[in-house]
């Protein structure tokens, strides 16, 4: 299994460079490329990391001849719901049309890879049933849940005219750090909770509440958050599958459980032992009451737990990598 090479796009990225240890530690030889518009140049040590833009055909099409990856996971996009609002073009041109070159890098290559899609449950768009199950009706309310859908559809084709081997992993929210401390979440401007109200507790600056009078039994927004290691085991065990020559698919991948923005507020003062003080401000649009994974799918045809994403758990590894990144008070 040592020479069994993997490629990470968006591989300095938080998901991607966590995904880049669990392969190393696993025992796969994984390779990241990340063209650094989003990612951190202070990837995990050990980690070779490829400059370039998975748009550009000389760089993967070389790279892929060179080093012949059985697997690629593709990390690399842009995630700013709000972001994609004000500027779909960007959207539309680094999710889609950069991921449909990456598509024909695959296609060229000596042999093709199997293709494992960081997805989103922003394809979903508004809920109607609470758990959602993968064949929930997909309209995603704005352009980066679009975006991520049309990739989606581009693997099934593909699937279907080409026979390249898919899975496409439906994350809810994404949390917590590596439980060895060696990467973590460090986004610039951050919009997750978890590290902000981190920040809030560990600045005294206030956190911002968007909205108290959701129909929820504490007035805020219940989202379902997996651990950033769970995430990354479903991703091995996706790729494995595929490389097995089974199916996969669209998965989701959250805890099964929606927690309260006051319940992690909560969770945040007992792993720190500080107070995090709260602006309250309006609701945003678009922003549904409840949102929680069904992972039936997750468990029956991956085999995959979320063995680590009880809301202690994340926000311990979280805050863990909060301070190390942040060095000495």
């Amino acid at each position: 299994m040592s020479e069994t090479c993997i490629l990470v796009t968006g591989g300095a990225g938080y998901i991607g460079a966590q995904m880049a240890l669990a392969l190393a530690d696993a025992g796969y030889r994984p390779i990241l490329l990340d063209d650094f518009s989003t990612g951190h140049r202070r990837t995990p040590p050990g980690l070779p990391v490829i400059e370039g833009d998975i748009a550009d055909a000389g760089v993967v099409d070389t790279l892929l001849a060179a080093h012949r990856p059985a697997g690629i996971l593709h990390f690399a996009a842009f995630s700013q719901a709000g972001q994609s609002v004000r500027e779909p073009a960007l959207y539309y041109q680094r999710n889609v049309v950069r991921s449909l070159a990456l598509l024909d890098a695959v296609r060229r290559a000596p042999a093709m890879p199997a293709f494992v899609f960081s997805s989103t449950a922003a394809v979903y768009g508004e809920p109607r049933a609470v758990p959602i199950p993968e064949d929930h009706p997909c309209r995603p309310v704005n352009p980066y849940g679009a975006t991520k859908l049309a990739v989606e559809g581009a693997l099934a084709a593909y699937g279907d005219a080409y026979g390249l081997r898919w899975a496409a992993l439906r994350y809810f929210n994404a949390a917590g750090a590596d439980p060895q401390g060696r990467a973590g979440e460090c986004h610039d401007p951050e919009t997750h909770l978890i590290p902000l109200a981190l920040q809030a507790a560990a600045s005294g600056t206030p956190l911002t509440l968007f909205g108290r009078d959701y129909d929820t039994p504490d007035g805020t927004c219940l989202r379902d958050y997996v651990h950033v290691a769970d995430l990354c085991r479903a991703h091995l065990l996706a790729l494995e599958a595929l490389l097995r020559g089974e199916p996969v698919g669209a998965v989701n991948l959250g805890g099964g459980e929606g927690r309260s923005v006051l319940e992690v507020i909560a969770a945040v003062e007992r792993a720190t032992g500080l107070p995090v003080p709260v602006q309250d401000g309006p609701r945003r649009p678009g922003d549904p009451a409840r949102l929680v994974a069904d992972v039936a799918r997750a468990r029956g045809i991956l085999g995959w737990e979320p063995a680590l994403s009880d809301l202690d758990t994340m926000i311990r590894h979280a805050w863990a990598w909060e301070r190390k990144r942040r060095g000495p008070a």
